[in-house]
């Protein structure tokens, strides 16, 4: 049946100021005061590149698992429209997660994932070497998926109305619809100046669908009022034991009710342990709020996809379908211990906004990533062998440790602990890397794609230490690709060479 619902702004701000205090309304959020305004008002919340660790002093690093891929998509459209990319929306574990990699499937699903290590020299610095940790979630066939209670939360303002916006927001939407089945639910409700709610509980795609159709964009955007009624009907029609979550569509221009990040993320974050999850799909350029969509997909225990394309919303909405609707692991944390006998200086690449303490590790109370079905997860360490020169030479006034001691020639152990998506206790696995370094070849498959994937999103935030290696390296060391997504990343590397090169969508002369 369909319901109507029209939700006052002035009203809806009053409920959730009840939720919150004047202060979480009000008051701006140090992350968003933070975040960097980009070219024609798009706002990133750049870090700055990972430090130098040096093993004697901090031998653990600890982080969040990452598998949002907002920012390759994003950085591309930048790319194919002859646009600089700000070094501040590059976010390079993005870059490197976006593509998949021949992980071995989980054995079984006692455990929900599989742990993979390998090492290869260093492209750009002959001196280091790569260590690659990859993470492969087991994978759903579409009759395993639970039943869905989606809401699709769609911004009709008048930010909207580009060709890129509400468009492409109704075409992904609706091809979204096309993949869900009778046991699944989907609620629309829309906000601009009001919030609206379109469809409730409808398990009827060609009615979903005609509701999509029907979307213009006007006034101005209530987005914070919209997300509490999206979370009330995802409560209404909540499907125990199965898939409850929100999708938010949108350019993140809040501007009506409580438009701070900071109140936001806080009602974000007090509805999550509900067990409705949030998703995030940004679309559109110009006053793109990046900073908001990432942290609030992350708050929400969800994923953040930008969409700048109706390929993109294919691969995002009906090929990865299972690995953006269906979380198989939570709270997932991984930590490297390296071993100062092997290792003397390492550095995580990306995963700046991701780094833990090594106390949260083992704190359950901690939030973390989470995985889907099918999801892979990869991270990159380079580091400095024992023995060889540092990039941070000796303190003159450094304590005195004692001489480390080797373990059975292991370099590094891994740790990642996790739970199962109705868990509240984490389980561990526990994985050593074995050596040696000095046999440590070039990189070759998977390995080399990684790396070239990881130097291209150094070489946009301008990180010093790849030297030399130019783009031309990059796509050398990329090599020739016959999977369609890899070989347009090639062609990225020739834009960025020169300076964006102006290329729209369509003209890289690549067929899929």
């Amino acid at each position: 049946m369909n319901l109507r619902a029209m939700v006052p702004v002035s009203l809806s701000v009053c409920l959730m100021l009840a939720a919150c205090s004047s202060e979480q309304a009000y008051e701006a959020s140090a992350a968003d005061e933070a975040a960097a305004p980009a070219e024609a008002g798009e706002r990133y919340d750049g870090k700055e590149v990972s430090p130098i660790h040096q093993v004697s002093a901090e031998p653990v690093s600890t982080f969040a698992v990452d598998v949002d891929t907002g920012a390759y998509a994003n950085v591309r459209r930048m790319l194919l429209g002859g646009q600089s990319v700000p070094a501040a929306a590059v976010r390079t574990e993005e870059m490197i997660n976006y593509f998949r990699y021949d992980y071995p499937a989980p054995a079984t699903r006692d455990a929900p994932f599989s742990v993979f290590t390998d090492l290869a020299a260093t492209p750009w610095n002959p001196g280091t070497r790569l260590l690659r940790v990859g993470l492969r979630g087991y994978d759903v066939a579409g009759a395993e998926r639970p039943p869905a209670n989606l809401v699709f939360m769609v911004d009709v303002s008048g930010s909207m109305k580009d060709p890129d916006k509400l468009p492409l927001v109704k075409q992904a939407l609706s091809i979204l619809a096309d993949n869900l089945g009778p046991q699944d639910s989907v609620s629309i409700i829309t906000y601009a100046g009001w919030v609206e709610t379109l469809v409730e509980g409808s398990h009827d795609s060609a009615e979903i669908k005609a509701a999509l159709s029907g979307l213009e964009a006007e006034g101005s955007t209530a987005g914070g009022p919209a997300l509490a009624l999206a979370y009330d009907l995802a409560r209404a029609h909540r499907i125990p034991g199965g898939i409850n979550r929100i999708v938010m569509a949108t350019d993140g221009d809040f501007n009506v009710g409580l438009s701070d990040q900071k109140g936001l993320e806080d009602m974000v974050r007090q509805n999550r342990d509900d067990g409705i999850t949030l998703t995030t799909l940004g679309f559109g350029q110009g006053n793109y709020n990046d900073a908001i969509m990432e942290a609030m997909a992350d708050l929400g225990n969800g994923n953040h996809a930008y969409i700048d394309s109706a390929m993109e919303a294919r691969k995002v909405l009906d090929e990865e379908l299972s690995s953006t609707l269906f979380t198989i692991a939570k709270d997932v944390k991984v930590q490297v211990e390296f071993n100062p006998a092997e290792v003397s200086q390492y550095r995580l690449i990306g995963y700046e906004n991701r780094t833990l303490r090594e106390e949260d590790f083992a704190d359950d109370r901690v939030d973390a990533g989470e995985i889907g079905a099918g999801h892979q997860v990869t991270a990159l360490y380079e580091i400095v062998p024992a023995g060889q020169p540092d990039w941070v030479a000796p303190r003159k006034y450094g304590a005195s440790t004692p001489a480390p001691v080797s373990v059975s020639g292991e370099l590094a152990t891994v740790r990642l602990r996790y739970k199962l998506p109705d868990g509240e206790s984490s389980r561990l696995i526990e994985t050593p890397v074995v050596g040696p370094l000095g046999a440590a070849g070039a990189p070759q498959g998977d390995m080399a794609f990684a790396a070239a994937v990881a130097a291209f999103g150094q070489k946009l935030r301008g990180d010093t230490k790849l030297g030399s290696f130019g783009y031309s390296d990059i796509a050398r060391l990329a090599g020739p690709q016959s999977d369609y997504w890899r070989q347009e990343f090639v062609k990225l590397t020739t834009l960025a060479e020169a300076g964006g090169g102006g290329a729209r969508e369509g003209t890289l002369g690549l067929r899929r």
